[in-house]
């Protein structure tokens, strides 16, 4: 499905499946796009950076703030959903770089992740950096940290990610890009009011029991129960925890590509369950991740030295 008469260049986007080779035509069915009908190398394929998050509504504002950061023509507010033929998710290019959300959870990630890193492929994308920008749970750190995570883990504080394919139970390696990690943490160092640390994720399939919740319609546990898990989990060095780091890192391996995870928590979890600060200090917590990132883009770009 090498569309538009594709060139296969040595750094560009690689997928693992022998099976696309041979396909007339790759349907993207969650984005709205496909090869035949878009021609993905002349749309996408100048990019560098894809940005995803869970919610559209933030991905929105991610995609007007990084316009604006990196000066672009035209007007932010009139940026449009690519992906606007689904409800399922949206998707903006801005430059560079591109802004999707994935959903809540494992599986909803995992859909755009396939359909994203075979558009990346498409289009001949080369040296490309993606980053998961999200919310957690912290983890014996204050609200308002940035966690850039060293390695996502399971529930077992292990790092892998469990895909049950045709039956059976396949293992794939969750570790992250070391580099890209190390350059966003001096980035940190450079901006003013983002605190932030290096530390492990671990990735649940549920907000409420899988996280150790006491507030859920269901809890078969005790309080001392769950602080006993947090313990386990903090020494293991577990710093947060969300709901898509495994497999987002896990697949950006298995196809060679750099990575990061980059959450901000909005609250320390041996402290409580429900999150309640106020609205405002929630959004500037949710803008801190994005920032980070957006300095990272600017230095890799060479608009800041």
């Amino acid at each position: 499905a090498a569309a538009f008469g594709a060139t296969f260049e040595e750094n560009q986007v690689q997928v693992k499946n022998p099976n696309l080779e041979t396909m007339e035509e790759d349907i993207l069915y969650h984005l709205s796009l496909s090869t035949k009908t878009h021609n993905l190398p002349e749309m996408f394929g100048d990019i560098k950076f894809v940005c995803v998050g869970g919610s559209a509504n933030r991905m929105k504002a991610f995609a007007q703030f990084i316009h604006k950061e990196l000066e672009l023509s035209g007007n932010p507010e009139e940026i449009t959903d690519i992906c606007e033929g689904t409800d399922r998710y949206c998707m903006y290019k801005v430059g560079p770089v591109l802004s999707i959300s994935h959903g809540m959870g494992v599986p909803s990630i995992s859909i755009m992740l396939h359909e994203l890193i075979k558009l990346l492929h498409h289009a001949q994308c080369q040296d490309v950096v993606l980053f998961r920008l999200g919310t957690s749970g912290g983890v014996g750190l204050a609200p308002g940290t940035v966690v850039v995570t060293e390695k996502a883990v399971d529930y077992s504080f292990q790092p892998q990610f469990e895909q049950v394919v045709l039956g059976k139970v396949i293992t794939r390696s969750t570790e992250l890009d070391e580099e890209v990690a190390s350059e966003l943490l001096q980035c940190s160092s450079e901006l003013q009011n983002i605190p932030t640390v290096i530390g492990n994720t671990m990735c649940t399939h549920d907000f409420y029991e899988g996280q150790g919740r006491l507030d859920g319609a269901l809890c078969s546990f005790s309080h001392e129960d769950k602080l006993e898990y947090l313990r386990k989990a903090y020494d293991a060095g577990v710093r947060n925890i969300e709901m898509e780091s495994t497999v987002f890192a896990a697949m950006c391996r298995v196809c060679g590509l750099k990575a990061a995870v980059v959450c901000v928590t909005l609250l320390n979890r041996f402290e409580g369950d429900q999150i309640k600060s106020p609205h405002d200090v929630l959004v500037e917590y949710q803008q801190r991740p994005q920032i980070l990132v957006s300095h990272f883009i600017k230095k890799r770009l060479g608009y800041v030295v």
